[in-house]
């Protein structure tokens, strides 16, 4: 028989800043879905003492850990930051999720499960299957739109383009020329399909249902929205010219 190819070394990461309520038992599901990944929080020094509990979740669990920053830098540096810790601890794959149970950890086998044969795996709003929950009609035409100008201007072969739920190969990201990445806001999520893209991924897509989050509020910012969907139109005016 020929050798069982060893398991892969996935690592969750969870950007935070004040989800204290949350992450308790956000952290426990995803051990519970994917009982080998490790979870990686990055907390932007939360008032209301995430990050403090992170550090105590870290003590009880191994598979625990916590980066700590200054301030409330924004969801894109986080993930980049996330993305240099794969790189650096030789991860085989990087899953991120939102960490107000928006993104619920029920998805992880099957998002993980598609790294099989893609190189990112999305978690879909807009495949069937999925969707969103009492979400009003603006945010939808919002999120339809941008994903429409991104298949054309950017021609990223996928229908969520925005959602932040998602799987990438690590050896992957090793030549997704990170260090281009521009944008900091909602943006950012596009930007980095199509560095992965240009980088030769695989990108699949599989199907979620978008959750209220369970506690908190939202941090959607509407002026950051509008100046997101004007970089995004920046950078697939760039795609497509092929002047990125």
């Amino acid at each position: 028989m020929p050798p069982t190819a060893p398991e892969p070394r996935i690592l969750v990461s969870l950007a935070t800043y004040n989800e204290r309520d949350n992450l308790t038992p956000l952290v426990r599901e995803i051990r519970q879905a994917v009982p080998s990944a490790d979870v990686l929080v990055i907390d932007d020094n939360s008032p209301d003492g995430t990050g403090d509990l992170a550090d105590r979740l870290a003590v009880d669990d191994p598979h625990v850990r916590v980066m700590h920053r200054a301030g409330k830098l924004g969801l894109g540096t986080a993930v980049l930051a996330a993305m240099r810790y794969a790189v650096d601890e030789n991860y085989d794959y990087l899953v991120n999720m939102d960490a107000d149970f928006s993104h619920h950890p029920r998805y992880l086998p099957a998002v993980v499960g598609g790294m099989k044969r893609y190189d990112v795996m999305i978690g879909s709003r807009y495949v069937k299957g999925g969707g969103t929950e009492n979400w009003p009609l603006s945010r939808r035409v919002m999120s339809r739109g941008v994903g429409l100008v991104v298949r054309m201007l950017m021609r990223i072969p996928a229908r969520d383009t925005s959602g932040a739920y998602r799987c990438y190969r690590v050896t992957k990201l090793r030549k997704a020329q990170l260090e281009k990445v521009r944008s900091r806001g909602y943006s950012f999520q596009q930007e980095v399909l199509y560095r992965c893209r240009k980088a030769g991924c695989k990108i699949g897509e599989t199907p979620i249902i978008f959750e209220n989050r369970r506690a908190g509020t939202s941090k959607v910012n509407p002026r950051e929205a509008v100046r997101s969907m004007g970089m995004i139109v920046v950078l697939g005016l760039a795609a497509f010219f092929g002047m990125d």
